[in-house]
């Protein structure tokens, strides 16, 4: 079982790695040798408009591939109920495996919305 776990997260941070380079995080819209009024219509006129949104997306990153891992381990629950054989003991496990996966996936969303919220309101001040 743990093979199958260990191949699931291979997987995830292979795919998680293959789309990192296309996310906007990576965009250079801050670029010195854009022109001036680019730049600014970028929003890149201090170095604190500029570390805000690098910061949102390295955190908006590290959640997301909690995320992923959470959803990996729902699954690895739902194959352990699956071939639990009416095993009181493995069904409590696959049940357990379910659960606290369900509830990090809870706990990535709200890190998520709250991190975001946050994020607009040291902007807007």
């Amino acid at each position: 079982m743990l093979k199958t776990i260990a191949k699931s997260l291979i997987i995830a941070f292979a795919l998680i790695g293959i789309s990192l380079p296309t996310s906007p995080v990576f965009a250079n819209v801050c670029d010195s040798s854009l022109p001036a009024d680019v730049r600014e219509a970028n929003g890149c006129n201090s170095s604190k408009d500029n570390l805000s949104p690098a910061i949102q997306g390295i955190i908006n990153g590290v959640i997301g591939i909690l995320s992923i891992i959470a959803v990996v381990f729902i699954v690895v629950g739902g194959v352990q109920y699956m071939t639990s054989g009416g095993d009181s003991g493995k069904v409590k496990t696959a049940k357990n495996t379910i659960l606290y996966a369900l509830i990090g996936l809870v706990i990535c969303v709200l890190a998520f919305a709250i991190v975001n919220w946050l994020i607009g309101v040291l902007k807007s001040n």
